[in-house]
């Protein structure tokens, strides 16, 4: 590494994303300061960073043995981004992206209907530049339940699934019964787990009884942890949470990081 820390993430620490053929890195690297900068939670603003800062960034980023990203259409132009910088080597990242949510002119807005939902994947697709989309997760608004039963989008990401176009489907949830039907409906769930809010352990549980996989979100509380080592350790000595999502455009941050959860899973 040249740096002394650390010597990252090697390829036996992936792991499975439930019985999918997917293998992730423990630590996923979130892209939502790749493209926004308002209405975020994180404690200080910050600059989006310039192509040649977010180049470096992902350089280290495979490096350090990382080999998940994950976006969606409300993080700016992300994805676009993503899809620039990754041409050429596409096939050695995971990506997840999401369905549901746009982020446009400084509001959120959600839409569950077939219609929308195919229209979103194909733009992820032109976006990223690829023809394929390794997750693809609902972006929940707080209504889970009526979003996963009442709503076509289970119904065409299944679809979508099956034509080959997404590997795996899922849902970021907010809630335990939107956790539990996710966990029931699909492949994996996107759930909030940390030392300061284990309220969605149950889910835990439920996935490995179904053998469903489960990425952890705001794994560093939006930068607000008190402790990151503590949460990592927390979070990834669960053999049931294949990744821990960890947002951030500071190389020494990232390195950090990396450094704390290598220790953690071996």
């Amino acid at each position: 590494m040249g740096n002394g820390i650390l010597t990252g993430f090697s390829s036996t620490d992936r792991r499975q994303l439930g019985d999918t053929d997917i293998h992730v890195s423990p630590l996923g690297l979130g892209t939502v300061k790749f493209g926004r900068n308002m209405d975020v939670k994180y404690p200080q603003p910050f600059d989006i960073p310039d192509k040649t800062q977010l180049e470096s960034l992902l350089d280290l980023t495979a490096e350090l043995g990382i080999n998940l990203l994950d976006t969606a259409p409300a993080y700016g132009d992300s994805e676009a981004k993503l899809g620039q910088l990754l041409r050429g080597r596409r096939q050695d990242w995971i990506i997840c992206t999401k369905v549901g949510e746009q982020y446009v002119d400084g509001r959120s807005s959600f839409d569950f209907s077939a219609h929308s939902i195919r229209q979103s994947i194909e733009s992820s697709l032109l976006r990223l530049d690829t023809d394929y989309l390794d997750i693809v997760l609902i972006h929940c608004n707080g209504k889970d339940e009526q979003v996963l039963q009442q709503t076509d989008v289970v119904r065409e990401l299944v679809r979508l699934r099956d034509l080959g176009t997404i590997r795996c489907i899922g849902a970021s949830t907010k809630t335990i019964k939107g956790g539990l039907l996710a966990l029931e409906m699909m492949d994996l769930v996107m759930i909030v787990y940390h030392p300061d809010d284990t309220s969605q352990e149950v889910l835990l549980q439920e996935a490995r009884q179904r053998n469903k996989g489960v990425l952890v979100k705001k794994a560093l509380q939006s930068g607000h942890a008190k402790n990151v080592q503590g949460n990592l350790e927390f979070i990834l000595r669960s053999k049931i949470v294949s990744s821990a999502v960890v947002g951030t455009i500071n190389p020494d941050h990232l390195r950090q990081d990396v450094d704390y959860a290598v220790a953690a899973v071996r």
